[in-house]
């Protein structure tokens, strides 16, 4: 296999960026960006740290994140499976990037910026939902928002079609990956019921 090892060869592979793929690139949260955002139940935050890097989903029953101001973003950490990846990599690094997703709209919006993380009563208060609050709030301090090309969701037909017909499930997985100790035909059937005591 070639590979490509240095930036002028990478460089020399491509034409010049599109000028317009440029100009879009906003240092802050504009009006119309702003308003993207706030319309996102979903996103994917991707996160850098010691132990490698990661991407995780988040969505939420309504805007998945709150808008400070232009310069800041606050998104809730609701229940999940207790990993931590991403929160871990906050404490110690901070750089995110966070892909916001909208059904129906091949156009994604990326933000990249410095994030913290808060366990401030006050602030954890603000995200209630059915009388529970978040355990943390990643704050994060916009560096870019842009939007992204949206030729991949064009390609992919994302919005448009099904194809979870012949695919593993998430019990499937689990028995093969613990020898039948955990998972299964019952966990996948439990599995709605299970979880909506823990979404938030």
């Amino acid at each position: 296999m070639q590979k490509v090892t240095s930036i002028e060869a990478l460089e020399a592979l491509y034409d010049a960026p599109v000028p317009s793929s440029l100009r879009k690139v906003a240092p802050h949260l504009t009006p119309l960006y702003r308003c993207w955002i706030e319309g996102a139940r979903f996103c994917v935050l991707s996160t850098v740290g010691p132990q490698g890097v990661h991407g995780s989903p988040r969505g939420d029953d309504g805007p998945v994140v709150h808008v400070a101001d232009a310069q800041t973003i606050m998104l809730p950490d609701w229940r999940g499976n207790n990993r931590l990846d991403c929160l871990r990599d906050i404490v110690v690094d901070g750089r995110v990037a966070i892909l916001f997703m909208i059904p129906g709209t091949n156009t994604t919006v990326r933000v990249n910026g410095q994030a913290v993380l808060s366990d401030d009563s006050a602030l954890t208060a603000r995200f209630e939902q059915r009388g529970k609050h978040p355990t943390t709030v990643i704050v994060v301090q916009v560096a870019e928002v842009y939007t992204q090309c949206a030729k991949a969701l064009m390609r992919s037909g994302l919005w448009g079609r099904d194809d979870a017909a012949g695919l593993p499930t998430v019990g499937e997985i689990l028995a093969d990956m613990t020898s039948g100790e955990e998972g299964g035909a019952e966990y996948d059937a439990n599995y709605v019921a299970r979880a909506q005591s823990r979404m938030w």
